[in-house]
This record gives structure tokens, sequence and C-alpha cells, in this order.
């Protein structure tokens, strides 16, 4: 097992995965900040100041306590079960650019890949 071990490592094929491992999170974080930082800020403005990262369903009920004029998304979940659906549409955007993103990494080395016809 040491040496089919050693040989995967010596093909090339642990050292691609952990190059992939470490661009795929740095470019998780980037597209992290893209989401949050640019595209959700400009579509809280053109829905009217909604911001989609405290949206949420307290599933107990609870409301804001007295002198607070919202409940926060920290305070309901510090309180019980909570459907925070606006951190799930953030995480969705960021999975499509992430997808997008791919799906145009692989279509282009699909083209190097391909022979053109005469």
């Amino acid at each position: 097992m040491f040496k089919e071990f050693k040989e995967f490592v010596n093909q090339g094929n642990a050292m691609d995965l952990a190059v992939g491992v470490i661009i795929g999170a740095a470019f998780g974080k980037i597209v992290n900040s893209l989401v949050n930082d640019i595209l959700m800020p400009v579509l809280g403005l053109v829905t009217g100041g909604m911001d989609f990262r405290d949206k949420f369903i307290a599933l107990n009920g609870q409301v804001a306590p007295a002198g607070q004029a919202v409940l926060t998304l920290a305070d309901a979940q510090k309180g019980g079960a909570v459907l925070a659906y606006g951190q799930f549409v953030n995480t969705i955007v960021e999975f499509l650019i992430v997808a997008f993103a791919i799906f145009l990494v692989v279509r282009q080395i699909n083209r190097f890949r391909t022979p053109k016809k005469a």
C-alpha cells in the first residue's frame, strides 16, 4: 500500500489536487466577497434597501425585545431554530458564480483538447 501511495504522489496527481484545493479555497473567498460586498448591496439598493443577509423566519415566534425595533438574526439564532433564508440566497448566488466560472474554464480546456476540423 505504501508503494502504491508513493507512486500516486510521484505521478503528480496529489500535487495537482493540492493546488486545485488551495486555488479553489481562495477563489471561494473571492466569490464570497463579491457576493456579500458588491452584488448583494446593489441588489438591496434595487429592492429598496433590503439586506438579504438578515432575512430569516424565527420558528418559535420570537419578536424583538422591548426598545429594539427589529429582531436581529444573531439574536434569533441564540433563541432557537431559525430559517435563515437570506443567507441561503447569498449561498445560491455564490454557487452560481463558482459554477459559471468552472463552466468557462472547462469549456476553454475542451476547446484546447478538441482537434479542429479541417
